[in-house]
């Protein structure tokens, strides 16, 4: 039996509950030319934006770098949460420690210890501009594209 698609009140609610609890997002980005590109990536949520790091070399740092913008994928597939928004690229000069810190203490990867941080590593910082809510039982997602 299929359960009542739940109200958009509830998926937000449920949403903010993945950002506060989950570690691992899936990250979607594309080249300038279009390519899709699709990895999990550790994040940390502020109650504003959320924090990911990832090579600036890497295919993922290159793509948000060049577009600006990230589409994630955050729970599990029969009941996931779809936030699109605009990316800020910074350097890791320019994170603040706490931000740093709190990163290291949620997800348990401390990007500063790494040699290819000093190479390169971007923590990106993203308000989210839409989010929304997909299962089987809740089908429509606000903000969908």
């Amino acid at each position: 039996m299929t359960a009542a698609p739940r109200s958009r009140d509830r998926r937000r609610r449920d949403t903010e509950h993945r950002l506060t609890h989950d570690i691992d997002t899936w990250v979607a980005s594309a080249s300038a030319d279009g390519a899709p590109y699709l990895v999990p990536l550790s994040f940390d949520w502020d109650g504003e934006s959320l924090l990911m790091a990832t090579p600036t070399d890497s295919p993922t740092g290159r793509n948000l770098a060049a577009t600006r913008t990230v589409r994630l994928g955050l729970g599990h597939t029969r009941d996931v949460s779809m936030i699109e928004g605009e990316v800020e690229v910074l350097g890791i000069d320019a994170l603040p420690a706490a931000a740093g810190d709190r990163f290291a203490a949620r997800t348990g990867f401390v990007p500063q210890a790494l040699n290819f941080v000093r190479a390169g590593e971007t923590p990106l910082r993203r308000p989210p501009r839409t989010a929304g809510s997909a299962s089987p039982r809740a089908a429509s997602r606000p903000g969908a594209r």
